[in-house]
């Protein structure tokens, strides 16, 4: 079977709008997931699974990108085992079963800009972690005191949720960009030391430029999860949610456009493009569209 590998790489950044108003949904819903955590950002990764822990962050990475999880051929490796030392540096080495198509290519440069958080050690091995305190064996009390406390792993059906979304994959992976915070924001390029003449958003001109500030929602993952109808069936909800990912999109594309053309920022135009490519997306994979653009 050929293999081809992915190694790490050095990744560098580069008047109001709303268009949620008047938009009805349901209360979203979750669970309480009670788990003793191994993160190897504790350790070497010898212990954790790289694909089906959760490791990094507060969710596995099988959830966070599922599309390449199933190209992966390390699917059962543990951390240690999908990178290695050179010198006294880690470096990712991931493998794939075939070569990626250009938005897949885009979400593999995303996982190794990711993976920048994670703190491999070289000889410490992986311990147990509980919410923040660190265990040798499963406490109780702990987990009592945790779930009192609203900090237990809160599992959100945010990324399952997003892949399968009815939308042209660029529009599903800027959106997962946006969910990890990790499209280059003026805020998120300020804290890598870019220096900016200001870090205003682009689009306000007020506020702190942010994932929340340019979608102007403070949990975005609560928002995508509770964007639904409660009377549409599953199929039609996904519809839904690859509307709102459409938004973020343009949302993303007129801040663009406004910060490198000196176009006009205009409300209508973001929800205008934001059904096209919704529209487009129906016209060419649903079997069950059968309605213009005008209509």
């Amino acid at each position: 079977m050929e293999v081809y590998v992915s190694r790490q790489r050095e990744v560098e950044g580069g008047g109001r709008v709303n268009v949620w108003g008047g938009t009805s949904m349901s209360p979203s819903t979750s669970k309480i997931s009670i788990l003793v955590v191994e993160r190897s950002s504790k350790g070497r990764g010898d212990k954790v699974r790289f694909w089906e822990d959760v490791w990094i962050g507060d969710t596995s990475l099988k959830f966070l990108l599922q599309r390449l999880y199933s190209l992966s051929v390390n699917q059962e490796y543990k951390v240690e085992d999908v990178g290695v030392w050179e010198g006294s540096e880690w470096k990712w080495r991931l493998e794939w079963r075939r070569d990626r198509f250009e938005w897949e290519s885009e979400l593999e440069a995303n996982l190794l800009e990711y993976l920048v958080r994670a703190d491999v050690k070289r000889t410490k091995n992986d311990i147990r972690v509980w919410g923040t305190e660190e265990l040798e064996t499963y406490s109780i009390n702990v987990a009592y005191k945790n779930l009192s406390n609203g900090t237990g792993g809160t599992y959100h059906a945010t990324f399952e949720s997003l892949w399968k979304a009815k939308a042209f994959p660029t529009i599903l992976s800027t959106t997962w960009r946006v969910f990890v915070n990790r499209i280059p924001t003026r805020e998120a390029l300020s804290r890598r030391g870019v220096q900016m003449s200001s870090v205003a958003c682009v689009l306000c001109e007020v506020k702190e430029e942010s994932c929340i500030t340019l979608v102007q929602h403070n949990d975005l993952k609560d928002h995508f999860v509770s964007f639904h109808i409660a009377q549409a069936n599953s199929k039609q909800n996904l519809v839904l949610k690859g509307i709102w990912a459409a938004i973020v999109r343009c949302i993303w594309d007129q801040r663009n456009s406004t910060l490198f053309k000196q176009e006009v920022v205009d409300a209508e135009e973001i929800l205008q493009m934001a059904q096209l490519k919704s529209w487009l997306w129906m016209k060419h994979k649903a079997a069950f569209h059968s309605h213009s653009f005008a209509d």
